[in-house]
Formats: structure tokens, sequence, C-alpha cells
């Protein structure tokens, strides 16, 4: 079916690029089409376009309702809110942010951000802040400091797919650690760590997204926060906690970050991507003062300095806006935005399993048994619905049976389409199932009130 769809993509002008660099012959000679292809690390073998990538560029059309990329909905934020503060910038301090800056970023943004943390629980110093472009750039910094080949990376199943891209970049081997309701399963993580001490690998850092999990919707639990923590302390690994989401709660506030629990055995990454806009591309890491250092060295090695004029106009309008009004709108748009898809999902395919997240972009869904998200995809975008199949969101070929839907973009009411069309997807490859297979309907068996947090095989 891949072979197909492939077909038909390059037959609308979609280049070779988004599959890779080789071609076969009449004869099955494969044919590389790099003529540096020789020269490169060996590292640049964990940089690959994927299958989803070339879809996306088909799937990004406007008659497609696309549930797969986590986009936040900035038609939300006032533009005046914004022009001020750039108009401001410009008048006042042009030079200064049409300049270079310090590679760890602007000061009065960086005490900005220590009032942001401290919503949390978080207690630092200014100086233990590095600003960088989007919080990526500071997960793509850090597993460079900490990753020879061969390093083990802990991450939770299933694991942001942007990271899964980084660690295999630097040639880390991912071990994926079960989830459950409350996320991060504790025993598992003991378990994983046992398991790799046997093999003789060295875990250097546990990678998670503890609040409204990208892509599972979960939130780790206040009582499981400090379990886990214990557990990498006694073992010697630093945590690298990741949260994009914190701030987008729609019921209640979320449990103390994890690192307000320790200042040394934790980075934490933070970003205004999701929170305000990811076209300004600022992120941060609060990271221990030895870490802090080497993390400034290797962000001026990479871009020599943060863009002053992105920073200086996200100080400017945090100064000068109701942020925090602004942020509790956000959550009214992606509460709404939740509802909708969870309603819909429970109207249109109430044989399935799915997550209800307290906040973020994302719902994580369980197919029955003889699905393959990644083998339907290209049925999908025929019926014009995208979403993001679950394998890439593990590093060991799993997901097959999961697929993850983003409610952050589209409508209301774009979201009801997409679900309904997502509907005659999924019955028609059971209906289809079902003719072959002769043994009558597929279904699978729903959990209670057919929703549960998240499915039992997230592991």
């Amino acid at each position: 079916m891949w072979a197909l769809f492939r077909q038909q993509i390059l037959a609308r002008g979609f280049p070779n690029y988004y599959w890779g660099v080789s071609e076969t012959t009449e004869s099955g000679q494969a044919i590389n089409l790099d003529p540096w292809f020789g020269h490169y690390a060996e590292r640049a073998s964990g940089l690959s376009a994927s299958e989803v990538r070339a879809l996306f560029a088909v799937a990004s059309r406007p008659e497609v309702v696309s549930l797969a990329g986590g986009m936040p909905f900035v038609r939300a934020l006032p533009e005046d809110l914004v022009n001020g503060a750039l108009a401001r910038v410009m008048s006042e301090q042009g030079p200064t942010a049409l300049q270079y800056g310090s590679g760890q970023g602007v000061p009065v943004l960086r005490q900005q951000i220590l009032e942001i943390m401290a919503l949390e629980g978080i207690s630092a110093s200014v100086d233990d802040i590095v600003v960088t472009t989007g919080s990526q750039q500071a997960l793509d910094l850090v597993t460079k400091l900490f990753i020879n080949p061969g390093d083990v990376v802990l991450a939770e199943a299933p694991s942001y797919v942007g990271a899964i891209g980084v660690f295999r970049s630097y040639q880390a081997h991912i071990e994926h650690v079960a989830m459950d309701n409350d996320g991060l399963i504790p025993d598992a993580l003991r378990a994983a760590i046992l398991r790799m001490a046997a093999e003789g690998r060295t875990i250097k850092f546990l990678y998670t997204i503890p609040n409204f999990h990208n892509p599972a919707g979960v939130t780790l639990s206040a009582e499981r926060r400090p379990e886990i923590l214990k557990i990498c302390q006694d073992a010697g690994i630093l945590v690298l906690e990741d949260n994009p989401y914190g701030l987008l709660s729609f019921d209640e506030d979320v449990p103390p970050a994890i690192r307000s629990l320790d200042d040394e055995g934790v980075i934490y990454l933070g970003s205004f991507s999701k929170t305000l806009a990811p076209g300004f591309r600022v992120g941060w890491a609060l990271a221990p003062h030895a870490i802090r250092e080497k993390l400034v060295l290797a962000a001026e090695s990479a871009i020599l300095c943060p863009s002053s004029f992105s920073q200086l106009v996200i100080s400017e309008y945090l100064a000068s806006a109701d942020w925090m009004g602004q942020i509790r709108s956000f959550r009214d748009v992606y509460r709404e935005r939740r509802d909708t898809i969870l309603s819909s999902l429970a109207e249109h395919l109430p044989e399935l399993s799915w997550t209800v997240p307290a906040g973020g972009f994302y719902v994580w869904v369980t197919l029955p048994d003889a699905l393959d998200s990644k083998a339907m995809l290209p049925r999908a975008v025929t019926e014009l619905v995208a979403y993001t199949p679950g394998t890439a969101f593990y590093a060991d070929g799993g997901g097959r049976q999961n697929l993850r839907l983003s409610f952050s973009y589209p409508t209301p009411e774009n979201i009801r389409i997409g679900i309904r069309r997502l509907a005659t997807v999924i019955n028609g490859e059971l209906d289809l199932l079902s003719t072959f297979a002769g043994t009558g309907s597929l279904t699978a068996s729903a959990g209670e009130d057919n929703v549960i947090s998240p499915p039992p095989d997230m592991s």
C-alpha cells in the first residue's frame, strides 16, 4: 500500500528526497543518488526521512482535516498584544534587538522565566537558565553533551518523536519504559535500569514528559514524581524533564515539577512555543551549575547566540500583557477542542479506547488488534483525514495498534468532520478484514466507559 501511495504522491510532484536517496534498477540493484554518501559520519545514519513526512506534504492540503500535527492555535493570540510588543521593541531597542547577544540569553527574559517556573514550584537562579532556539535545541545540546554511541537513554513508551530523532542522531540506545494511567511506572523504571546493567550498558539519563504527555496525553501523578526521582538518584541517572505543556491544564493545576524536588539531578526544559507562539523559536534549559556552563559553550558553538529580537519581543510581551490571562484563554480553546474530540470518538468509534487528557494537545487511541495504524494511513488521507501513526513514537517498532490525534489546531467543527472520516476508514478496514478472514466482525473490547487512560498495551 505504501508503494502505491508513494507513486501517487510522486505523480503529484513531490520529489524523491521525501523517501530517501536511493533508487532501484530493473535488475533490482540499489543505486544511491547522493555522490557524498560515503563521506557522511556514522551518526548521519540516524537522520532519515520517514514515509509519514511524505504523507504530511499531501495532508497539508486545505481539504484534508489534519489531526496529526501538534500546532498551537495561534489565532487565539490577539494580534495587538504581539504587534504592540514588536513595535515597542523596534522603537525603543531596535539596534540591540537586531544585534548579536549573549550565548546564554537576555538577562531580563531569564528573570521572567524564573517567575514562570515558580508557578510549578521551581526555585532557581537566573544564572542557571540557558535560553535556546526552542526547547528542541536544548534537547539536542543536552544529548550532545552526554551521549556517546551506544549509551542508553531511558524514555517513556511511547515518547516524543522529536526526542527519538535527536537520540538516534547521536547513536543512543533508546530503552522504552512502560506507562499507565498515572504516567511512568516506577517498577518498570527499576526493571529497565536492572536490564541495562545486566547488559553492561551505560545509562546517561531518563527523558520524561510528565505533564500532558506527548503523545499519550497522561500526567505523571504527584505520588510517583518523588519515587521516580529517587530511583534515578540511587542509580546515578540524570533526569531530563521536558515540560512544554505544563501551563495548559484544563481543570486543575498540575503537580509541582520534578525539578522542584531536586536542583542537582534534574535538567528542566521549557518553551514559549505552546503558551505563546512557536514562530519565535524561544525555549530554555534550567540546569545544575556545571552542566549550565557546558550548555552555554555548546550553544555558542552551534549558533553563537539565540535570537535577541525574539527574546526581547517575548520579554516585552511578558512585561506589558496579561500573559496569564492569555494562557487561560488558550486553556478554554483547547478544553473545548478536547471535549469535542472525545465526544466525537464516543459517538463514531465507541469500540475503540483512548486517553482523556487533562491538558495539552493530544489523545492516544488504541485500535482493534487486527489494524495497523501506519498501514492504514494512506487510506485515511484519501478520505481527507490525517493522524500520526503510533510507530512514530517508538524506537523499537512498537505502536502499530495506536495512533495520536491532536485536537489543538482544527476547529471543533473540523474535529467532528475529521473523526467521522476516520470512522469511515477504520470501519472500512474492519469490514475488509472481516470479508477476507471469513470469521465475522472484528471488534475490540471496550474499556470502562469506552475510555481508558492510557490503553493497557501502552508498554
